[in-house]
């Protein structure tokens, strides 16, 4: 990890060049472990106005006075250095100049140890460039701040998620640089705009106590420059690792999920969209945060738990039969073919064609009865589809209810869409298209 000399970095904005000094400082092991920091969370500006790590690496060489002072990143770093000095810090981290971007090595490094990085920190500075006020809003300006949901711009980056929850001292700045409010003293304000829960913000996160869909639905609304990163954005809230990829589009958000079903026992990564009135599609992993829209009060349910649950709609006879019904509530396989989960199945008959299934997931919603989220699973030849719409919660406890192993896609469709010319003949295989997964984007030439 590279940090920023505090007060080199004062000397040579003040003119005191020494063609020695190191205003980039690296840190490893116990040496950073040991070492206090500020970190800087904002909003990046243009590239051309933002200062790189070569430019900063060299800035004892470079005439401050010049075009370099004139940047709006030039005044970020040094009004964040300013205030570290202020709060006795005498190390700053800032992403865009203390990372060498030219090595995606080490930019891969970076962005899976960022988590960590702003955890660690002493103090975050949130740089809320676009309030003029000195007070965090506390309502929605649709006017002046339609772009990004009635908010500050802040709140609907991608990468400033984790870089609110993430550290356990947050102090927020608006435009002209002074501190209008801190996380722990304004938790029910920014629960109002992020949704995040009083509790996470108040006394910190803890995945343990946190639901996948819930830990989703914060990111929800929110947006990044590359697409790849909607999922990059999420790796240090889960606590995963994995390489980056840029080019690969949506399926970083799928390798995503994947590796999060590796790594947590926790069911409500399959509730996305719960409350849909309608629609269907043919995996069962989202393809976007933003079908956890609805998932904000979700909460995983334990093994024990969901086993006293099903106490209610199976008869304790046949939940003695099952003796291996708890561990198969534990895990759940990612396969070359799918994912192979055991759940508790009801058989509906709605069409002579299909048959329609209501699965009960190990999750309930918070704000409502604590009965299991249920979701609608339609099989048709053999093959698995998500149905939304129906029903929409297990309502007769008679009905009989299976507990079984079932194989569900997680492959939305993904190779199916964005086809162009006769390449599709190529493969020489049978493609299935969904006329909902066609956008405007899409051209099919037959």
């Amino acid at each position: 990890m590279r940090l920023i000399n505090v007060k080199v970095f004062l000397d040579l904005d003040a003119g005191k060049n020494r063609p020695d000094a190191k205003p980039l400082v690296e840190f490893t092991g116990l040496e950073l472990t040991n070492t206090a920091y500020a970190i800087l969370s904002h909003c990046w500006g243009d590239p051309k106005d933002e200062v790189q790590y070569t430019e900063m690496d060299s800035l004892a060489k470079i005439d401050v006075a010049g075009e370099m002072r004139k940047r709006s990143g030039y005044h970020k770093i040094r009004e964040s250095c300013l205030q570290a000095f202020r709060d006795h810090l005498s190390w700053l981290w800032v992403d865009t100049c203390c990372i060498d971007k030219r090595s995606s090595a080490e930019l891969s490094e970076a962005i899976n140890s960022m988590y960590v990085w702003y955890a660690n920190s002493d103090r975050c500075y949130a740089l809320l460039h676009d309030v003029t006020t000195n007070t965090l809003p506390a309502e929605r300006d649709s006017i002046d701040l339609n772009k990004f949901n009635g908010w500050p711009k802040w709140f609907s980056r991608g990468w400033t998620l984790q870089e609110l929850i993430a550290p356990q001292d947050v102090h927020f700045f608006n435009r002209n640089w002074k501190c209008i409010a801190s996380k722990r003293d304004s938790a029910r304000a920014l629960s109002v705009i992020t949704r995040i829960s009083v509790d996470v913000l108040e006394k910190g996160f803890s995945r343990s106590s946190t639901s996948v869909a819930q830990i989703l639905s914060w990111a929800a609304d929110r947006t990044t420059t590359r697409e790849e990163d909607r999922a990059y954005s999420l790796l240090g809230l889960f606590g995963v690792h994995m390489p980056m990829l840029y080019g690969e589009g949506k399926n970083a958000f799928l390798r995503l999920q994947l590796e999060v079903i590796r790594m947590v026992n926790d069911q409500s990564i399959f509730a996305w969209r719960w409350t849909t009135p309608i629609g269907s599609a043919s995996g069962f992993l989202a393809t976007d945060p933003s079908h956890f829209r609805d998932c904000s009060s979700v909460v995983r349910m334990d093994p024990t738990d969901m086993l006293h649950t099903l106490e209610g709609y199976v008869s304790r006879r046949r939940l003695r039969k099952l003796a291996s019904a708890k561990e198969r509530l534990q895990t759940f396989a990612v396969t070359n073919d799918g994912i192979l989960i055991w759940l508790p199945l009801k058989r509906e008959r709605r069409s002579n064609h299909s048959k329609f299934f209501s699965a009960m997931l190990a999750c309930y919603d918070g704000g409502g009865k604590r009965k299991p989220i249920t979701i609608t699973i339609r099989e048709v030849g053999g093959i698995h589809f998500r149905h939304f719409g129906w029903p929409p919660e297990v309502e007769d406890q008679t009905t009989s209810i299976e507990f079984k192993s079932i194989l569900l896609p997680y492959r939305d469709n993904i190779d199916q869409v964005n086809i162009r010319g006769p390449s599709w003949m190529q493969s020489r295989r049978r493609l299935q298209i969904w006329l909902g997964d066609i956008t405007l984007e899409d051209s099919i030439i037959v």
